[in-house]
């Protein structure tokens, strides 16, 4: 199997590329956001691959990084995502938001993706939340941050934070951010009013 390529591109389109491997041309499917870090026709690149071997044809799906490799995986792993699906979901958020989205159970960051409608958004959220609960979430509260928030938000006080700020207009993935994000800064004992104030805080920082 093909895990990594290392040539020249060839050729950039609106979702694959040539990858030129001494004189051999590789046709690789990839996310807009894989091919806009790409560089220009001519230069080097390195792609890591995903390879899938079917009956009547070989099929390679490059990325830019192993994260986007990993979260490709684990989305096809959800019945009714396949590989165009993934790329169109791993093309409007960062992988990294990815596992913070399923956390929070936050549908609308999937159905913004082309093929993806409610009930698909649905079963992605619900199928891998198990399989992200082990892994760190990066908090993207500020620019300065470098907290690692948990996977879920145990207290009922959390809980209610995340609704009131859902109330308030922002994003439940924000919002589940945020409190994450205070929940740590304060202790899991903090008071709801404490919890809210200092992630409205940290929201509008990131704003």
């Amino acid at each position: 199997m093909i895990a990594l390529l290392n040539g020249k591109i060839a050729h950039i389109g609106l979702n694959d590329m040539i990858i030129d491997v001494q004189g051999v041309g590789y046709l690789v499917a990839a996310s807009s956001r894989t091919l806009s870090q790409m560089g220009q026709v001519g230069e080097h690149t390195s792609l890591h691959i995903e390879t899938h071997v079917r009956e009547d044809q070989i099929s390679l799906f490059g990325f830019a990084d192993q994260e986007e490799k990993d979260w490709f995986k684990r989305l096809c792993t959800v019945q009714g995502v396949g590989a165009r699906v993934a790329f169109a979901i791993l093309s409007v958020t960062p992988p990294e938001q990815l596992p913070i989205a399923i956390a929070a159970q936050d549908k609308t960051v999937f159905s913004r993706a082309d093929g993806v409608g409610p009930k698909l958004a649905t079963r992605i959220v619900t199928e891998l939340k198990d399989k992200v609960a082990n892994l760190e979430l990066k908090t993207t509260i500020s620019p300065a941050s470098t907290q690692k928030a948990s996977p879920s938000v145990p207290s009922s006080s959390s809980h209610d934070a995340v609704s009131a700020l859902v109330n308030l207009g922002y994003g439940r993935t924000d919002a589940f951010t945020a409190v994450s994000g205070a929940t740590n800064a304060l202790g899991a004992e903090a008071s709801l009013e404490d919890i809210i104030q200092y992630s409205l805080k940290s929201l509008s920082i990131a704003v």
